[in-house]
């Protein structure tokens, strides 16, 4: 490379990143050493040109808005992964991010910095001094009396922490911000610079004159109405022009500083219509008078520059910097040939063409001129749930209506503007899915087709380099814009082909799930792996879909994916040369996102498998089968997308059930399917993390109305905390207005009604494309999981995230929606076609999640009957080998509102707490299900097999989850008596709430079933009702006991109110075995009560002093006294009158005194037993029952509940082939039941 002979500069001419050695850590760097991207934990690099004398700048393009340390440094720094630029001596650098800048020590200096922002580093090593400019906007002098003399000279330097990224512009680009008396360090092309805006000159003087053919002289013409003739001269003219124009057409800097200046000028002065005539014009031209080559570098240097301009462009108030960078893109791609060669090579080959549909949203609200365009702030006076639930919550004043119609009519405002934008960008897109340019080849939607397609694949399997995936802010643009055009390509071709459907009424037809012509790489479908399906399910798609698969092209893609995982790992000599390397800088691949081949297996089945396909009219001989190849996505034509006569294109295979009519053309569905896919990527994910905004506008409210209150209250003689207070309300006002016009500017360009509109057209599309899949039977298990993950994700968008502005109530066809999710969750929840473990979870928790809500639960209850059995039987299936967590909680949701003190939003203890999220379902107001109930109880009801498997099931959870509770809290009150400082694991108290919350929960479910179907505890016609009743009394005595005893365990965990253990308390679990035995032994008939209360009392670890400690009292009433007033120290149920109402507590008061009372009976009447009487198992039991053929004995609880899980004997392990009763005295027994 050649040296730069320049006083005061060392180094290439040609000014770029040093990959060779300049480094420290692992960089990624791109292909024209100027941009870098961070892959390690603090990586550094510099260039490879310094500075010893003069005044000297560079600008840095910040794409990441993290943590970054840009600056200067000498060859004497030596950095490594925890220190970088501006942490050794004679390093210098400015941190953004952190507000700060470096030099050994650090201080507070400049403005934070957002990604699209441009960094000026400026260096005078006359005066000694360094400075920054953010945006032009200097920051001042950051540091004075430079190290200068021999050896000291400075290279521009950066370190940036993993995926962190920024380009730099040494000069080889005009600077976007030049400051006077500073010189870039490379210089700029000044002869080929003066040469080509001379050409410029002469091109413009020719677009502006014509030849008057009767005259014979030149006469002036708007360059919009300007027309190649054909005339000779000004033929001839041109030809010279472009003789030496064109060879500088393919610099950078000449592009940006002399073409895009002339193109800008024409879109600033004209009319949009008359810019894109005369762009047209010069885009003819340049492929008249230029060879192909560098028309395509031209038109590529151009692209690039443009694109860079309006990322990096500031937010100005009216937005006119990217509306004319849009407009100029719009009319380059309005020329057809300069449109598919862009599309075809550059826009998503080359470039991040996604930024194009993206507005950045300012860090600063005063650079962007929101104060102007939003003078008047306002927030909300309380969050939208406590305007929602609270009704205490204080009316609006005249003041505050004032300021919010104010602030809301700067909103609309803003709202215009920022619209301009997006209907520009909607308009590039309409061009590149425009499919009627075939004239000149491939129409440019088929181009677009197979570039997006890989632009979902490389994002989907993320496979790639993942700081150069598109990110999620880029893809929430990208889908609605995308959304826009595709909706209306789709209604204008309905508005040709009436039998089409409305873009309101679209969906994706099934068939091209599994006919193998739409890519879905390596996505999981919601039956398994794809090669497993086409193999189980080959006769299926022969019978219903007409599809026949080859059986050896099957078995050669199995074993191509078999083998897969066992390919050799390329040598070094194989790699390329964008591989990563530790410790090293490497050129950076383009963006892999866009440009790479189709990754690893790349569904390589669809690729190689042989189809074919049958018209179902009539059986067809082996001769009749028409092959179809699967093609991959660059060798797909029109044809193969559209079909043609016949062949249906991407809807070969239609089922039966699926009408003959088209949806749409086969493209847009392929469009479709694509945007969906984006909601699942990074989209769903993004609108979440956007939502912070209106939780910190929330926050700073509240600290405001608190800090309000507090001065109202402030005694006047406290001037000191009044003059604290007045701060902290300025501070928090402040915040607030930035915060207020920020939440402003994220409403208008992520949360406005159109947005929504967008998200409940995708919802609706998702859950038409779930229905029809559901009708294909078997079929159905080709589809994408992500369909049902969009369906869930898209509803809770729509719930959670674009309130309180908007309300998914206000939406068209809102009731309809619902009901139609509510019949998907409940069908497919347990759908045996689903295999998935993830997506069986995720359908499971959504299920648990909407029944939560009183409008959602009301739909599940609208739902067809059969539907709402199927789903209630199976939560009533056997716990084991599935989520049985999850669906107890499904159960509970369903009755909380109707137990025994079970009518709580949240629990006693925690109501002086905040919650972390009021909109957790969990804090959800109660809103049981009685229709829902009555279908649980006529289930249990049905058959002898339903009730004993499900409670069987509930009853082994419910101890196997206390027995974990109890063992965890006595590890972690061992923990907390040790001497040494000790910390207990958060990961052990989450589990141990959880099992605490499971507990509960479970206990509920048994009230539940108590409450709707007694009989089948407490009715010994059921053969099983005895041993449950006694399984049941067993696990209510073991749970009083443990929570109820004397200065206990259970009382000393709960009074540590240790974090995470929060939910852990008295009244929850006791209020819940209380609600049980009551049901049993105060309501009822007097027979069923004495059946319970005999089992009861018949337990060994039955206290009736368990049962007095609900109320409070210490021991047994003496009878025929009143209760006493409880002890404010000691727990009571009568404590709790905002939980527990005054029938409840008499009930409780029954209880206790009808069992004081049986107590007393059943130890005078009982008898001692001799020890070797006693069941040998539970030693609680005289022995009832003998085992055959083996002869062993027991109780007839231990051998019912034993025989429930297993057939073996207790004692030999022999298998019991029945059990007969025993009694001691006639030493006789008749055969009582097989197992």
């Amino acid at each position: 490379m050649r040296k730069a002979r320049v006083e005061g500069r060392l180094g290439p001419s040609t000014v770029v990143l040093d990959h060779t050695g300049g480094f420290e850590g692992l960089l990624l760097v791109d292909d024209d050493l100027l941009e870098v991207i961070g892959h390690s934990n603090f990586g550094t690099i510099r260039s490879t040109t310094c500075v010893y004398k003069g005044k000297w700048l560079y600008e840095v393009l910040i794409s990441s808005q993290g943590l970054m340390q840009i600056g200067w440094c000498t060859i004497s720094c030596r950095f490594n992964h925890e220190e970088g630029v501006g942490d050794t001596p004679n390093s210098y650098a400015y941190d953004g991010n952190r507000v700060r800048k470096w030099n050994v020590t650090t201080t507070n200096y400049g403005k934070a910095w957002a990604a699209g922002d441009i960094v000026s580093c400026l260096i005078d090593l006359d005066a000694g001094t360094l400075s920054f400019c953010l945006n032009g906007v200097s920051l001042g002098t950051a540091f004075e009396n430079l190290s200068k003399g021999q050896g000291m000279a400075y290279f521009p330097a950066i370190s940036l922490s993993f995926k962190e990224s920024v380009a730099f512009n040494f000069g080889s680009r005009p600077l976007r911000y030049p400051m006077a008396g500073f010189r870039p360090l490379q210089d700029p092309p000044g002869a080929d610079l003066v040469r080509a805006q001379r050409l410029l000159g002469c091109f413009r003087a020719v677009l502006s004159v014509e030849l008057d053919p009767v005259e014979g002289r030149l006469v002036e013409k708007e360059s919009s109405e300007w027309q190649l003739q054909g005339q000779p001269t000004v033929l001839l003219t041109l030809a010279h022009i472009f003789h030496r124009f064109a060879p500088l057409l393919h610099k950078v800097y000449l592009v940006e500083a002399v073409l895009i200046n002339f193109l800008l000028g024409i879109v600033e002065k004209d009319t949009p219509a008359q810019a894109q005539s005369v762009v047209h014009q010069v885009l003819d031209l340049f492929w008249l008078f230029m060879e192909d080559y560098e028309v395509q570098d031209c038109l590529k240097q151009l692209m690039m520059s443009l694109l860079r301009l309006y990322r990096f462009s500031p937010i100005v108030p009216d937005l006119s910097l990217q509306i004319h960078y849009l407009r100029l893109t719009i009319s380059i791609l309005r020329h057809e040939k300069s449109r598919k060669f862009l599309l075809s090579n550059v826009l998503f080959d080359m470039l991040r063409s996604v930024i194009f549909f993206y507005i950045k949203s300012p860090l600063r609200v005063e650079e962007a001129g929101l104060q102007e365009l939003i003078p008047t702030t306002w927030w909300p006076c309380c969050s939208s749930r406590e305007a929602r639930e609270n009704k205490e919550v204080k009316e609006e004043t005249s003041e505050e209506r004032l300021r919010r119609r104010a602030y809301e009519r700067g909103c609309q405002r803003l709202k215009k503007r920022i619209e301009v934008v997006e209907e520009l960008q909607v308009q590039i897109l309409k061009l590149l899915l425009d499919n009627k340019d075939d004239s000149g080849g491939e129409a440019s939607r088929y181009i677009f087709l197979s570039k997006f397609r890989k632009f979902l694949q490389e994002n989907a399997s993320g496979r790639g380099n993942m700081p150069m995936l598109c990110p999620p802010e880029y893809m929430v643009c990208f889908l609605h814009r995308l959304i826009s055009a595709l909706r209306y390509y789709w209604d204008e071709y309905k508005a040709s082909n009436p039998r089409a459907c409305f873009s309101e009424e679209a969906y994706i037809p099934p068939q091209v799930f599994y006919n193998g012509k739409v890519d879905y790489f390596d996505l999981q479908r919601l039956g398994g792996l794809l090669s497993h399906l086409r193999k189980t399910l080959r006769d299926d798609l022969a019978a219903k879909a007409n599809i026949v698969i080859d059986p050896l092209e099957l078995q050669a893609a199995t074993m191509d994916d078999l083998d897969e995982d066992e390919e050799p790992a390329p040598s070094a000599a194989q790699r390329p040369m964008q591989a990563l390397a530790m410790g090293g800088a490497l050129p950076l691949p383009r963006p892999g996102w866009l440009s790479s081949p189709t990754l690893g297996r790349a569904n390589r089945f669809l690729s190689t498998a042989a189809v074919s396909l049958m018209t179902p009219r009539r059986p067809l001989s082996t001769s009749e089968k028409v092959k179809v190849r699967t093609l991959s996505v660059e060798q797909r034509t029109r044809e193969d997308i559209e079909g043609s006569h016949w062949n249906e294109g991407l809807l070969l295979g239609r089922p039966p059930e699926e009408p003959e009519q088209p949806v749409t053309e086969n493209s847009l569905l392929e469009v479709l399917d694509g945007a969906i896919m984006m909601y699942n990527l990074s989209v769903h994910q993004q609108l979440g993390k956007m939502v912070g905004v209106s939780d910190d506008v929330n926050e700073y409210a509240m600290a405001l109305r608190d800090t309000e209150d507090k001065i109202r209250r402030c005694p006047k003689r406290r001037k000191d905390i009044l003059t604290e207070l007045t701060k902290s309300q300025k501070v928090f006002s402040e915040k607030l207005d930035h915060l207020s016009r920020r939440l402003a500017w994220v409403h208008a360009t992520v949360y406005s009604q159109e947005k929504m509109l967008d998200i409940y057209w995708l919802l609706r599309i998702c859950l038409r494309t779930i229905e029809h899949g559901d009708r294909t039977g078997s079929l159905f298990a080709f589809m994408p999981e992500f369909y049902l993950n969009v369906a869930i994700n898209s509803y809770s968008a729509l719930k959670n995230y674009f309130g309180p502005v908007h309300s998914m109530e206000e939406l068209p066809g809102y009731e309809e929606t619902l009901t139609r999710l509510a019949a998907i969750l409940a069908k497919h929840f347990a759908d045996t076609r689903i295999v998935g473990t993830d997506i069986r979870d995720s359908l499971m928790q959504a299920l648990a999640s909407y029944v939560c809500y009183p409008h959602s639960l009301r739909a599940v209850e609208r739902i067809p009957k059969e539907q709402r059995v199927a789903m209630v039987r199976n939560l009533l299936a056997p716990y084991e080998q599935r989520p049985w967590a999850q669906t107890n909680w499904i159960l509970v949701r369903l009755w909380r509102g109707c137990g025994f003190g079970y009518r709580y939003t949240r629990l006693p203890h925690l109501l002086k707490t905040k919650p972390d999220d009021a909109n957790l379902p969990s804090l959800q107001k109660p809103c049981p299900s009685t229709l829902l109930q009555q279908h649980m109880a006529d289930l249990l009801r049905q058959g002898p097999d339903v009730a004993p498997s499900f409670l069987n099931s509930v009853l082994n959870q419910l101890n196997w989850a206390f027995s974990e509770f109890i063992g965890m809290i006595q590890e972690i009150q061992q923990a907390a008596e040790r001497l040494e400082r000790n910390f207990v694991d958060s990961r052990q108290l989450k589990v141990c709430a959880t099992c605490f919350d499971l507990s509960v929960s479970l206990l509920r479910v048994l009230e539940m079933t108590i409450t709707l179907v007694p009989e089948i505890f407490l009715d010994w016609a059921w053969p099983t009702s005895e041993m449950l009743l006694r399984r049941l009394a067993q696990l209510l005595n073991q749970v009083l006991n443990r929570v109820t005893a004397e200065r206990n365990l259970f009382d000393r965990v709960v009074t540590l109110r240790l974090p995470g253990l929060e939910s852990v308390d008295h009244y929850p679990i006791l209020v819940a075995v209380t609600g049980i035995l009551v049901r049993l032994l105060v309501h009822g008939p007097a027979s069923e009560t004495e059946r319970a209360t005999s089992v009861l009392l018949a337990d060994p670890c039955f206290q009736l002093r368990s049962i007095c400690y609900l109320l409070g009292q210490p021991e047994p009433p003496a009878p025929g006294t009143a209760l006493p007033a409880p002890d404010r120290k000691r727990f009571s149920l009568q404590s709790y009158t905002d939980y527990i109402n005054a029938e409840e507590l008499a009930q409780v008061e029954r209880m206790l005194a009808h069992l004081t009372s049986a107590s007393a009976q059943a130890a005078a009447a009982s008898l001692p037993t001799s020890e070797e009487d006693l069941c040998p198992i539970c030693y609680a039991h005289p022995i009832s029952a003998v085992f055959q053929p083996c002869g062993h004995k027991s109780c007839k609880a231990c051998i019912n509940q034993h025989l429930m899980n297993n057939k073996d004997c207790f004692f030999c392990k022999a298998t019991v082939v029945s059990v007969e009763d025993w009694d001691k005295v006639a030493n006789t027994g008749t055969t009582s039941s097989a197992p």
